[in-house]
């Protein structure tokens, strides 16, 4: 079996279930930018212990993708095929985000300001995948079409952020330096050097929409 076909060579492409619509299409645009996220997490994987429950999480996020993608690239005259949680995003689905958002979020103490990406490689391969996932989310905006897809979405890049300050630790690297006087009430030395990763007094803020 060859892996070319060379039906797309007129600027077109296949759906679940028949039909072809041009590439260029809002549609398969969502799906391009779904199918960038995935690999964006496959990423975050290769650097995570194998067998780990950080890998563990994310091959379950990718298969999630993979159904997602089902869903978007069917037909609205082809839904009625569509399986749930096989090929159709379904509400449990997202549900199933919001409590793994919830576990992951207490093993670190809650945040008062943006995080500076780039605090170890696993996390800055979680926060980079996020903003790819935050991508495919605007890209899905008017074309759900009464399927969860925006949602879950939404709740995938919630809870990659959270996976990314979840490996942080507590290493958290804050976006803003805490003025000189503060942080030396922070670490109890007088004139002590601002430090970054002393937590501020900004308002408490999760993944920045």
């Amino acid at each position: 079996m060859r892996i070319y076909t060379k039906k797309g060579d007129d600027g077109t492409t296949g759906l679940f279930f028949g039909g072809r619509v041009k590439k260029s299409s809002a549609r398969i645009e969502l799906v391009g930018a779904v199918d960038e996220a995935q690999a964006a997490l496959g990423v975050a994987r290769a650097e995570a212990e194998p067998g780990s429950e950080l890998d563990q999480l994310l091959v379950q996020l990718e298969r999630d993708l993979y159904v997602l993608m089902a869903d978007v690239a069917t037909a609205p005259a082809n839904r009625r095929k569509l399986q749930p949680g096989t090929t159709l995003v379904t509400p449990g689905m997202v549900s199933s985000l919001e409590e793994q958002i919830d576990r992951l979020s207490g093993r670190f103490e809650p945040l008062k300001d943006f995080v500076v990406p780039g605090q170890d490689r696993r996390s800055a391969a979680l926060d980079l995948a996020r903003t790819v996932v935050r991508r495919a989310e605007r890209r899905a905006v008017g074309l759900a079409g009464g399927s969860p897809v925006g949602e879950y979405l939404n709740r995938l890049s919630d809870l990659v952020w959270t996976m990314a300050r979840w490996q942080e630790g507590d290493a958290h690297l804050a976006a803003r330096r805490v003025p000189r006087r503060a942080a030396a009430r922070a670490t109890g030395k007088p004139g002590a050097d601002v430090k970054s990763d002393v937590k501020s007094d900004a308002r408490p803020t999760r993944n920045p929409t």
